[in-house]
């Protein structure tokens, strides 16, 4: 493809991409194809020769675009927002183009300075602690990792890299049901095994219990096992569930342990100042991660993860072979994650806080929290519906009432979602079926949130 060319394909592929988000709402929010009806429309051989691009492009919308789920859908009310924006999208193909390893400062001084400045800037806008120090990660899962790796090395004196994990205490790792999967995979990958999680209850709002935290914390010394990691959330995926932040950091400081905050989809709404609250007590965690791909508008991937002391982050994941030795007094971001090549993340963060500023996206925060609000109104009305949960934030939680609640609960969320016009998931309180509904697209209008209820409640009369 030469210059020209890719000209004339870019400009169709921007001119595409506009009208795609003009005409979002046209399309099934879930594709609504079945298992390998994708696979069977494309080639089973790889190309021997080149194609013209242009078919390609039309391939790419008569096949991947109708079997594609829809997450800038303004009626996409599913798990937790994935969010995109114009100017996130020009960033990424700037990105593209140049296509900078981020690895260390001298293979690309602009994209580590960039990144630096706008960890600075969201520790501004969220009012988070001066002194710490923060990395874009792709996702916090990868944030949790880091932490778990953090936390084991801490605790071990820093063994664990050097001779491995045949010898050694056993280490507790305290968190909550409600703590995203994420966890138990990062414990996991970290060689510590399933059972070294310790399941803290909670009270009737989801959260962590700050004292059974501490009861079990005792208990396990006792027993021999080593205190070595908490995890609170702020926001968590099932119900929006907030741990008390202060209580569980004065524990886990006083027994020595890691503490990590996870507030992925939720730490966005920190960008106003009324819903801070939520976060009393995050300046004694030892690292905090959110994802500026959820909720602000910035293109997946990019998670913001802070740290108290930089030192032990590096520590834990520093590896310095000769062909890595650079430029000295300067932050080299590959010790501060699980990779070594990375993308310049920072690039499309900046580019959508300049365009918006930060008091924009504040309302369109406040604004989905005031239709969530609405919407759980209407559901309390309704002698059909019973709310469950919420709202937190902009989540919340329902089913339908009556005999046999659970089954119609379950095919009510089978018919929604079959149906297209609007998209939600499942999940369990207290071991029962609910619907989840998550408002928090960038296009979603409160109009939106009322045309997908008004569309659930006709679905539900029509179960009967």
């Amino acid at each position: 493809m030469d210059a020209e060319e890719f000209k004339r394909q870019g400009h169709a592929l921007v001119d595409w991409i506009a009208d795609y988000f003009e005409g979002v709402r046209d399309y099934p929010v879930r594709a609504q194809v079945a298992p390998g009806e994708i696979a069977a429309k494309l080639g089973k051989q790889v190309p021997a020769e080149g194609e013209a691009f242009s078919a390609i492009f039309e391939d790419f919308k008569d096949i991947i675009v109708p079997g594609s789920t829809h997450w800038q859908h303004p009626r996409f009310l599913a798990y937790f927002p994935s969010n995109v924006t114009p100017p996130s999208i020009l960033a990424d193909m700037l990105t593209a183009a140049m296509s900078v390893n981020a690895m260390i400062w001298e293979t690309s001084p602009a994209a580590t300075e960039l990144e630096e400045r706008m960890m600075d800037w969201l520790k501004q806008a969220m009012d988070l602690p001066a002194s710490w120090q923060g990395v874009i990660q792709d996702t916090a899962s990868s944030a949790v990792f880091c932490a778990v790796l953090a936390a084991r090395e801490r605790a071990t004196g820093w063994k664990v890299n050097a001779e491995g994990l045949y010898e050694g205490p056993k280490l507790g790792i305290y968190t909550s049901a409600e703590t995203h999967s994420s966890l138990e995979k990062a414990v996991k990958m970290a060689g510590l095994g399933k059972a070294s999680l310790r399941i803290v209850p909670t009270d009737d709002n989801f959260a962590m219990h700050p004292a059974a935290l501490s009861r079990m914390i005792d208990e396990d010394k006792a027993a021999g096992i080593q205190p070595a990691m908490v995890v609170a959330s702020v926001g968590t995926t099932g119900v929006g569930a907030c741990d008390p932040l202060k209580a569980i950091g004065i524990i886990a400081r006083a027994h020595g342990c890691y503490y990590h905050v996870d507030a992925a989809w939720a730490g966005t709404a920190m960008i106003a100042p009324e819903f801070r609250y939520l976060m009393d007590g995050l300046e004694a965690a030892d690292s905090y991660a959110f994802n500026p791909h959820k909720w602000m508008g910035v293109g997946f991937d990019c998670s913001a993860h802070f740290v108290r002391d930089k030192e032990t982050l590096i520590r834990t994941l520093t590896i310095l072979p000769e062909y890595l030795k650079s430029t000295e007094g300067v932050t080299d971001y590959r010790d501060w994650g699980i990779q070594l090549g990375r993308r310049n993340r920072a690039l499309k963060l900046w580019f959508v806080l300049r365009s918006y500023g930060t008091e924009a996206i504040a309302q369109m925060v406040r604004n989905h929290v005031a239709w969530a609000a609405e919407l759980a109104g209407l559901i309390r009305a309704d002698k059909d519906f019973e709310l469950v949960t919420g709202p937190s934030l902009a989540l919340l939680t329902f089913r339908l009432a009556g005999k046999d609640a659970d089954a119609r609960t379950e095919a009510l969320l089978d018919a929604v979602n079959n149906d297209g016009f609007t998209y939600l998931t499942r999940t369990k309180v207290k071991g029962r079926p609910v619907i989840r509904i998550s408002v928090g697209a960038v296009r979603t209008t409160r109009d939106d949130v009322l045309a997908a209820w008004a569309r659930v409640k006709e679905l539900a009369a029509g179960l009967g």
